[in-house]
C-alpha cells in the first residue's frame, strides 16, 4: 500500500528561502525567526504542524515542583508537531538528553526554542531535531516552568500559533500561518519546478537575463 504524502512531507521536501520567497510575494514579511536560532546539527531539516510552550524563569519552585512541571510538559508535546518554545529565559538549558529522547519516542519531530540546550552530543546523535540560540549545562531545576501550552507565542517579530506550520533547515527557520499553508507549499513546489527550468537553461548556455526573462524566477 502506497504511503500517503502529508503536507509536512510536502513542505519538508522544499527549503527556506523558496518558502520565504513566497511568503514575501503574498505580502508576509515577518514570518522567519531571528537568524540567532541555530540548528544543533546543520544536515538536519525540520517541517511540520507547531504545538506552542511558553515559560518563566521562577526561583521560588523547588526542585521537585519544577521537574513535575517539566514531565508534564513532555507529556502535553503531541506526535508528529513541531514544538515552539518561548521561555522568556536567556540563562538555561530549555532542553536535555532524556528530554529529547522522550520526545522521539513520543514521535515528536522536533524542538525550536528561543533559549538553550544541553547535552547536545548525546541530542545530535541521538538525531533529534534541535534548534535553540545558546548552548549551557545550566539545567530547569529549581529555577524554571511551562506557563501555557498551545496558546500564541512571540519569537522575535514573529507571532507562533499552534497549529501554524514551520520550516527549519541551515539557512533559517520560517513560519507559515495555518490558514494559507497549503497554498504557499502548493505555491513554492511550483517556484522550485520553475527554478530547476532556469537552471536548465543557464546549463544549456542560455544568458541570465534571457532565461530571467524567460521564466520570471532567478
Amino acid at each position: 500500500m502506497k504511503a500517503t504524502v502529508t503536507l509536512a512531507d510536502r513542505l519538508g521536501s522544499c527549503y527556506s528561502g523558496a518558502v520565504y520567497d513566497v511568503l514575501r510575494a503574498k505580502g508576509y514579511h515577518q514570518q522567519t525567526l531571528p537568524q540567532y536560532i541555530r540548528p544543533l546539527n546543520l544536515q538536519h531539516k525540520l517541517a511540520g504542524s507547531i504545538f506552542t510552550i511558553q515559560g518563566k524563569r521562577d526561583d521560588s519552585l523547588d526542585a521537585h515542583q519544577s521537574l513535575i512541571k517539566w514531565c508534564e510538559l513532555l507529556s502535553k508535546a503531541p506526535a508528529n508537531t513541531v514544538l515552539v518554545c518561548q521561555p522568556n529565559d536567556h540563562t538555561l538549558a530549555h532542553m536535555g538528553e532524556l528530554s529529547s529522547e522522550t520526545l522521539v519516542y513520543k514521535k515528536v519531530l522536533g524542538y525550536i526554542v528561543d533559549g538553550g540546550c544541553r547535552d547536545s552530543a548525546f541530542i545530535e546523535a541521538l538525531g533529534f531535531p534541535v534548534y535553540c540560540k545558546y548552548f549551557t549545562p545550566v539545567d530547569v531545576v529549581g529555577k524554571w516552568a511551562p506557563t501555557a501550552f498551545g496558546e500564541p507565542v512571540q519569537i522575535g517579530e514573529v507571532t507562533v500559533r499552534t497549529s501554524d506550520f514551520a520550516l527549519a533547515d541551515r539557512d533559517g527557520i520560517v513560519i507559515i500561518p495555518a490558514e494559507i499553508v497549503s497554498e504557499v507549499v502548493q505555491r513554492t513546489e511550483e517556484v522550485l519546478r520553475t527554478e530547476n527550468l532556469v537552471r536548465r537553461a543557464i546549463l544549456r548556455g542560455v544568458d541570465p537575463v534571457a532565461a530571467y526573462l524567460q521564466h520570471g524566477k532567478f
